[in-house]
C-alpha cells in the first residue's frame, strides 16, 4: 500500500511539473498568472531597495532629513530610492509607478532597464514618463511576440488604428491625428505586407477615403478594390492622381479659410470633408526613371508628394509610404520627403544603412535594434517617432482572405467623392441589406 501511495505521489509530482512546463511554453498567459506573477511579486518586494541601491537608481536624503534620521529617529541615513506609489498586475506583466527623489530623471531609470530586467527575472522592462517626477515600469514576464494576440479593446475608432503588439504586451496604434504622415521600410519577407494588410483591415472599418498606389501592377491592392476610393498602378496614373490630391488639398484650404478654422477638423460634421488615406506601396518605383522622358513625370510625383506630406494634414489627407528603401540614392528630394514623415516602421533590413535611412533621424538608439531584427521572426519592427521614443512591435497573422473579407463587408463605408471617381477600381461593390455600424470619427483639436 506504502508502494502505491509513493507511486501515485510521484506520478502526481511529475505530472505537475509537467504541466508547469507545457503551461510555460504553450500557455505562458496562464503560466504566468499561477507562477511567474507571484514568484515576481516575491521578488520584486524583497529586492527592491538593493536593486535600485546597486543600480545607482538611489539619492543622498537631504540635510534635514539625515539629520532627523541620524539624531531624532537614531538610525542609519542610507540613500534613498524611488518611491513606490503603485503597484498593478496584469495578463503579459507588472506596471510599478515610482515617484522619483530630486536628483533622478527618467532617462537615469530608462539607462537601467536592462539590469532591473536581470534583477527581478522578467523578460522585458520599459520605461514611460507618466507625468513630471513619475516613471512607470512596464515588466513583461514572458515573450508577448512570440505569439502575438492583440488586447480585446484594441478596435479602430477615432482615426487610430490599432495594427501590432508592442514587447510591452500594449498595442501599437496608427494615430493619423499625433502621426499623419508615415514611413515603412523593409526588406522582402520582412512582414512588411502583413503591417499593411493589419492596417487595410482597420482603416476599412473607418469612414474614410482610401487611395492605393500600387505600381506592381496592383498585385497588392487590387483586392481590396471594393473598400478603395482610388486605385493606381503605373506610375503615369499615379502622377495623375497625386495631382489631382494637390488639387483637392488647395480646394480643402479654402474651406478652412472661409470658415476661419485651421483643421478639417474644427469643422461641423456636417461640412468636414471626408478624410483620405493615400496608401503607396514600394516607393522607390516612383522615384526611379527608365530614359530622360520619365524624368518630368518624376519631377511632378516627387514635388505632389513633397507637398501633400508639408501641407495636407490640416485639410485631412495623410500618406502612408511603404518600400525597402528610401534615401537619398533613390535621387532628389527623396530626403526631403523622407523628413516630412513623422512616424517610422522598420522591419527587417539587409543592411543597416536602410535602418539608418528609417531611424536616425528620430531616434538614433533604436537603429541597433532595427539591425538584428532574426529572419525567424517575420512581423517584428522597430516602431519610432519625431519624439524619439520607440519600441519593438510585431503584427499578427492575418490572412489576405480575411482583409478581402473584411472590405467586401464595409464596401458601403467608401464616400462619394467626384474628384476620385476617374480612379475608382473596376471592383463590385457588395452593399449589404444592414451593414456593420458606422464608426464616426470625434472632432480632435490640437
Amino acid at each position: 500500500m506504502t508502494d502505491v501511495t509513493m507511486w501515485l505521489e510521484a506520478t502526481a509530482g511529475l505530472s505537475a511539473a509537467g504541466g508547469v512546463g507545457y503551461a510555460k511554453v504553450r500557455a505562458p498567459r496562464a503560466y504566468w498568472a499561477l507562477v511567474g506573477l507571484p514568484a515576481t511579486l516575491v521578488r520584486f518586494g524583497f529586492s527592491y531597495r538593493p536593486t535600485m541601491d546597486v543600480c545607482g537608481l538611489t539619492v543622498r536624503p537631504s540635510g534635514l532629513r539625515a539629520f532627523v534620521t541620524r539624531n531624532l529617529a537614531r538610525r542609519e541615513v542610507q540613500p534613498i530610492p524611488p518611491k513606490i506609489r503603485r503597484v498593478r498586475a496584469t495578463s503579459t506583466g507588472l506596471r510599478v509607478t515610482l515617484r522619483l527623489p530630486a536628483g533622478l530623471e527618467p532617462a537615469d531609470v530608462a539607462a537601467a532597464s536592462e539590469r532591473l530586467r536581470h534583477a527581478w527575472g522578467v523578460h522585458s522592462v520599459t520605461v514611460r514618463e507618466t507625468k513630471p517626477g513619475f516613471v512607470e515600469l512596464r515588466m513583461t514576464g514572458y515573450d508577448v511576440l512570440r505569439r502575438v494576440r492583440m488586447p480585446r479593446k484594441a478596435v479602430p475608432h477615432d482615426m487610430i488604428v490599432p495594427v501590432a503588439l508592442r514587447d510591452d504586451g500594449t498595442a501599437f496604434e496608427r494615430d493619423y491625428v499625433k502621426a499623419p504622415m508615415a514611413l515603412t521600410l523593409g526588406a522582402n519577407g520582412s512582414g512588411k505586407s502583413m503591417y499593411q494588410r493589419n492596417l487595410i483591415k482597420g482603416l476599412a472599418k473607418l469612414p474614410v477615403a482610401l487611395a492605393g498606389i500600387d505600381c506592381k501592377r496592383g498585385v497588392e491592392q487590387s483586392a481590396y478594390g471594393p473598400r478603395l476610393s482610388a486605385l493606381v498602378t503605373t506610375p503615369d496614373d499615379a502622377a495623375s492622381l497625386l495631382a489631382v490630391l494637390v488639387a483637392e488639398m488647395e480646394d480643402r484650404f479654402d474651406l478652412l479659410s472661409t470658415s476661419g478654422v485651421s483643421d478639417i477638423w474644427e469643422l461641423a460634421e456636417a461640412v468636414r470633408p471626408v478624410p483620405v488615406i493615400v496608401l503607396v506601396d514600394e516607393v522607390a518605383e516612383l522615384f526611379l526613371i527608365a530614359s530622360r522622358k520619365d524624368e518630368e513625370r518624376r519631377e511632378q510625383i516627387v514635388t505632389a508628394l513633397i507637398r501633400l506630406a508639408q501641407m495636407a494634414r490640416a485639410v485631412g489627407i495623410y500618406l502612408e509610404i511603404c518600400g525597402q528603401r528610401f534615401g537619398s540614392d533613390l535621387g532628389k528630394g527623396a530626403t526631403m520627403l523622407r523628413a516630412q514623415l513623422t512616424g517610422r516602421v522598420v522591419h527587417r533590413v539587409n543592411d543597416k544603412q536602410t535602418a539608418e535611412m528609417g531611424l536616425a533621424d528620430v531616434a538614433p538608439d533604436a537603429v541597433p535594434a532595427a539591425s538584428l531584427i532574426p529572419m525567424e521572426r517575420p512581423g517584428t519592427a522597430v516602431a519610432a517617432d519625431a519624439s524619439g521614443g520607440w519600441s519593438k512591435i510585431r503584427t499578427p497573422e492575418t490572412s489576405r482572405d480575411e482583409v478581402i473579407a473584411v472590405c467586401r463587408d464595409f464596401a458601403h463605408l467608401v464616400p462619394d467623392l467626384p474628384f476620385l471617381e476617374p480612379f475608382r477600381p473596376n471592383a463590385p461593390i457588395e452593399v449589404p441589406a444592414e451593414g456593420p455600424s458606422l464608426v464616426k470619427p470625434r472632432p480632435v483639436t490640437e
